[in-house]
């Protein structure tokens, strides 16, 4: 079924194409975009694209115009969930000022690098004079989803920023685990993070949820391989024998659709934060998607109704921002292969196409200094207060 598609705005357009074609595939979304107003483009990508030569044509169809996005593990259109394809959103330059920075040499990114970024991003959003930064003001991170140094960056970004509000997305690669990008002034990065500060007199709310429910058992990091996130041993025993005994799954039957239902998480304060398993190795270790540390006790969770919890938030969300125009949302992919083994993946379809959310899917989401998995974070904008 065809979905239709998000109301273009004053404020907001949004373009999508599944053209493989590079040099199309950049037109189509130019000819979308192509309005007076336009300022700054954000976009995601699938990887099966000719990254150099998308790229090109990128910077060739929009020469004077600021674009920034990633690689995905899965697209979210105006039409709900794509594949293979590219989505994009383009900000009015009278309602949005938007400055971006590269960050390369994540491992060393350091308070200092943080604070610089800052008050670079800054002062780039105050000579545009939308309104003042504090209390209108979020900023976006794209990092390579599989650097490692999600946490580090994170963090130390987090302190330089202060009270304005942060979210974001690792970049995927559909789900091969092998080349991961951001894209900055022309080109695709490895190894390296877009930080976006976007300022508005828009009304907006940065936020992030997620599904699971706890359950009874508990498992205590006893190994661990912090730098590589793995986990050696689980109750001091080999990690993948004891998550296989908790969730009455063989060992051998442990996979990414095993590891999407049954998550396990850590909880701060009374949330529950997951940290999502990326594989099994030959030594019986698992390798996670976020950071792991010895001592850390984890929750054995199992998932709720996601999608009529996701429908009852954003609603609730958007009432708040008052007449909705879009979410950009940062949306696990391991929320969507869940989706696809429970034969939902149309009905989110249509609720993300209903509720205006256009972004990506995720190897892991960012909330305020955090990196979490298996979550949907975003940021809901409405027309100006």
């Amino acid at each position: 079924m065809q979905l239709p598609p998000i109301p273009q705005q004053a404020e907001l357009r949004t373009a999508s194409t599944s053209v493989r074609n590079e040099r199309e595939a950049a037109l189509s979304l130019h000819q979308q975009l192509d309005w007076p107003e336009l300022g700054f483009v954000l976009f995601f990508c699938s990887t099966e694209y000719d990254l150099p030569a998308l790229a090109e044509e990128l910077q060739d169809q929009f020469s004077d115009i600021a674009v920034a996005g990633c690689t995905s593990a899965g697209e979210i259109t105006a039409q709900g969930y794509g594949q293979g394809c590219v989505t994009a959103i383009g900000f009015a330059a009278s309602e949005f000022a938007i400055s971006a920075r590269l960050i390369h040499n994540l491992d060393q990114f350091s308070f200092s690098d943080a604070q610089a970024v800052v008050d670079q991003l800054t002062e780039d959003c105050q000579q545009q004079q939308i309104a003042p930064i504090i209390g209108n003001s979020f900023v976006l991170t794209l990092l390579d989803g599989l650097s490692t140094q999600e946490e580090q960056v994170l963090v130390t970004l987090d302190s330089a920023l202060g009270s304005i509000p942060h979210f974001g997305g690792s970049a995927g690669d559909d789900i091969c685990l092998d080349n991961t990008h951001v894209y900055f002034d022309g080109r695709f990065h490895s190894d390296a993070a877009v930080v976006l500060m976007i300022n508005t007199r828009c009304r907006f709310e940065v936020f992030s949820m997620h599904h699971m429910r706890s359950r009874d058992e508990k498992l205590v990091v006893t190994a661990a391989d912090s730098d590589q996130r793995r986990v050696l041993e689980l109750n001091a025993e080999p990690a993948a024998v004891e998550y296989s005994r908790v969730t009455g799954v063989p060992l051998d039957e442990l996979n990414h659709q095993v590891f999407a239902l049954n998550p396990i998480a850590v909880r701060i304060g009374d949330e529950y934060f997951v940290r999502s398993i990326q594989s099994v190795n030959d030594d019986l270790s698992l390798t996670f998607y976020c950071a792991v540390e010895n001592g850390i006790v984890m929750t054995v969770m199992e998932s709720g109704e996601m999608i009529a919890q996701l429908d009852t938030e954003l609603a609730k969300i958007e009432q708040r921002v008052g007449d909705h125009l879009l979410t950009i949302g940062c949306d696990c992919f391991l929320r969507r292969l869940e989706l696809e083994l429970r034969d939902q993946n149309r009905a989110m379809s249509g609720l993300l196409n209903r509720h205006k959310v256009v972004g990506f899917n995720t190897y892991g989401e960012q909330i305020g200094g955090m990196h979490i998995n298996q979550t949907f974070t975003a940021v809901a904008i409405g027309r100006v207060g």
